[in-house]
């Protein structure tokens, strides 16, 4: 984990209100794990606090880059940034994704939305290719699409309208595939809580292994401020954290130190808030 005052590449409109920022990193870049995330101030906003975390969505020599939607002061400040112009910036931060070895476990992604953006990096970087289901409200919520396809990956689009892809929920062709062979699967999943709900339900129904990227609210993203904790059971698990409430055979964990990425089967959906 560093901290660095880096400059923008390039900032620019990818789909809709999401955009595409890159930029320069030769201390970080090197250091980034999928599933990981950067923790952005936005330097002109004098009084935010507070940082940002997105997830880091490619890395190019001493470059990486993130997706981002406009969705309040802060992006929106972002998005009118220029290449040149600077950002403070965390990173890299948190437990990311497991790259699958070559000739093992076939790799099944799950995105929805801008949860592509974090499993980008682990279909780049996993020697076994597999299958990338990706779901949206519309066709504008369908992201890096082609950059998948490009990677050499079996992509399977579905859109809640049928404006893009099949239409329904993204578990559907999810729980179809599973139904044709659990064999050798693994699943990993990044997106809203209720789609990583659901696909946590499909690895135990179907009793395969699945990494679910938890998407929760994060302030200090260090570990400190725990107000990003998640129920995680503490019989069998493979990781420890410091318990900051026991009961019941399970303790919060920080999902920006010891996640956001986390094993299906540890987590708690009962009391997740």
């Amino acid at each position: 984990m560093l901290e660095q005052t880096v400059q923008i590449v390039s900032n620019e409109r990818d789909t809709d209100s999401y955009f595409r920022l890159v930029v320069r990193t030769p201390r970080i870049a090197p250091l980034i794990q999928p599933g990981q995330f950067a923790h952005i101030r936005v330097l002109p906003l004098k009084d935010a606090l507070l940082r940002r975390p997105f997830s880091i969505f490619q890395v190019s020599g001493d470059t990486f880059s993130i997706l981002y939607k406009t969705v309040g002061q802060g992006t929106e400040v972002i998005a009118r940034m220029q290449a040149g112009e600077e950002l403070s910036v965390i990173a890299p931060l948190g437990h990311g994704f497991t790259v699958p070895k070559r000739g093992g476990e076939t790799p099944l992604l799950v995105a929805g939305g801008y949860g592509m953006a974090a499993m980008y990096l682990l279909a780049q970087r996993s020697p076994q290719k597999g299958i990338v289901f990706v779901g949206g409200r519309r066709r504008v919520d369908i992201l890096c699409e082609k950059e998948f396809q490009a990677l050499g990956w079996d992509v399977r689009v579905t859109t809640e309208d049928g404006s893009h892809g099949k239409k329904g929920l993204v578990t559907q062709p999810l729980i179809a595939e599973l139904k044709r062979s659990t064999k050798g699967r693994k699943l990993f999943a990044c997106g809203p809580t209720g789609m990583l709900k659901a696909v946590g339900k499909i690895a135990d129904d179907f009793k395969v292994p699945a990494e679910l990227s938890m998407d929760e609210h994060m302030c200090c993203g260090v570990g400190v401020c725990l107000t990003c904790v998640i129920p995680v059971k503490t019989a069998d698990g493979p990781r420890r954290a410091e318990a900051h409430e026991r009961e019941g055979g399970w303790e919060y964990q920080r999902t920006c130190t010891e996640g956001p990425v986390f094993e299906a089967k540890e987590i708690v959906w009962e009391v997740t808030k």
